[in-house]
């Protein structure tokens, strides 16, 4: 896959690949720093907490090309829910 707006691979970065990935597959860097980490329980990835941190290395939700239309109807829904609770 092409790097592009949806897409973008560092295969250069120290950290690469950050998480073991599933399959083999193409890796996506584009959301290195996941945006739905800040969400807890509601971001829909795998993870665990360990003394009330979020460990994400289980993870591969942000870095699977295929996630990209998800993360950001996630990132929509909860700008909109949250600019919602704002007005009130």
């Amino acid at each position: 896959m092409k790097n592009n707006h949806r897409y973008f691979k560092n295969d250069n970065c120290k950290y690469f690949p950050c998480h073991p990935h599933p399959s083999g597959g193409e890796f996506n860097c584009l959301f290195c720093y996941c945006p739905l980490y800040g969400l807890g329980d509601d971001c829909g990835g795998n993870f665990d907490y360990a003394k009330n941190v979020k460990l994400c290395m289980d993870c591969s939700f942000p870095h699977v090309p295929e996630s990209y239309d998800l993360i950001i109807a996630k990132l929509k829904e909860t700008a909109k829910r949250n600019s919602n609770a704002g007005s009130k």
